[in-house]
């Protein structure tokens, strides 16, 4: 049975993939109480590895692309931890977004706009979330974009 919050994000023309396996000695995400660390989500979409520097290879709408992809890779992994019920959701605490860039790049928090604008469209209020948006001089096989983030759940 599908959800509201997965009914909203088939209205958007998105449905949650299966939550990507951790690729290294660590888990996908931890549960404490009712907060839900998640572990980084690289840039992945349907097409493959999104890949490149921003500033150097990609442009900012590239790298709100990529962003948004992660953003919904982090909403596979909330589904899972919810036991594939993502309507337990309460709110989108807190992302953390990580973008490869050059050491001139500046428009960090416009790139990881694409995954809070997506999580707010999705979402509506339980999207708004605090956020850090930093550069990274290069990250796990050279994608564009990885966030991690908390979630509440009930």
């Amino acid at each position: 049975m599908t959800g509201q919050l997965e009914t909203r994000l088939a209205e958007l023309g998105v449905s949650l993939p299966e939550a990507p396996a951790p690729a290294a000695n660590y888990v996908p995400f931890v549960q404490i109480g009712d907060l839900v660390f998640v572990s980084g989500q690289i840039s992945n979409g349907p097409d493959g590895l999104i890949t490149g520097k921003l500033g150097a290879d990609l442009t900012t709408a590239d790298g709100a692309a990529a962003a948004k992809a992660c953003a919904i890779a982090l909403l596979a992994q909330c589904k899972s931890a919810c036991g594939g019920n993502l309507d337990r959701l309460v709110q989108v605490v807190k992302l953390t977004g990580f973008v490869n860039s050059t050491a001139d790049f500046t428009e960090q928090p416009q790139v990881i706009n694409g995954c809070s604008d997506f999580l707010v469209e999705a979402l509506g209020d339980i999207g708004r979330h605090s956020r850090s948006a930093v550069s990274a001089a290069s990250l796990p096989l050279g994608v564009a974009v990885e966030i991690e983030a908390i979630f509440q759940i009930k």
